[in-house]
């Protein structure tokens, strides 16, 4: 793929079919939360669900020369009240796009709405412990290692241990 500049912008319903191949695609699913055989219809619900109004889900997508290549999404932990300040945290980048630049311009854009736009304090994930390129991007957005969670997921039939992670807001607003 060529080194155009990545473009982040907000998710539509027409970029279904691409999350759908990113998503789908066997070298990426594994290391993801979703499960195999995704589709079109599947994202385009989702995507819509997304746009509802005052549905507080953001969701972005990283575009290089027209085509989806990565997204990624902050997304609140429920309706309980003492958890407002707090969001988990997702990204996925396309196999052909991983190692140029997707995945930093994804957080760069996610770290700053957290901490400009949305009243986060808290920035959540979880990551694979062998997902080590993962885990170096997040380190370098002030991610921090907070525990591991044995046998947390099945993947290929196997139950894997995933690293919990988080991030504070480095500068919390105050008042003058």
């Amino acid at each position: 793929m060529s080194r155009e500049p990545i473009t982040i912008r907000r998710t539509t319903t027409a970029d279904a079919a691409a999350l759908a191949r990113i998503m789908g695609d066997p070298e990426v699913l594994p290391n993801l939360l979703q499960v195999p055989y995704t589709s079109e219809e599947i994202w385009r619900q989702k995507l819509a669900e997304n746009n509802v109004p005052g549905k507080t889900d953001m969701v972005v997508v990283a575009e290089r020369g027209g085509v989806v290549v990565g997204n990624a999404g902050l997304h609140p932990p429920g309706t309980n009240l003492r958890r407002r300040h707090a969001a988990g945290l997702g990204i996925v980048v396309a196999k052909e796009a991983q190692g140029q630049g997707v995945g930093t311009a994804l957080m760069q854009a996610v770290c700053d709405y957290a901490d400009h736009w949305a009243q986060l304090l808290r920035v959540e994930l979880t990551v694979f412990v062998d997902n080590t390129p993962a885990i170096k991007l997040y380190e370098r957005f002030g991610f921090v290692h907070e525990g591991t969670h044995r046998g947390y997921a099945l993947r290929h039939g196997r139950y894997v241990d995933v690293h919990s992670m988080a991030r504070l807001h480095p500068n919390p607003p105050a008042i003058a």
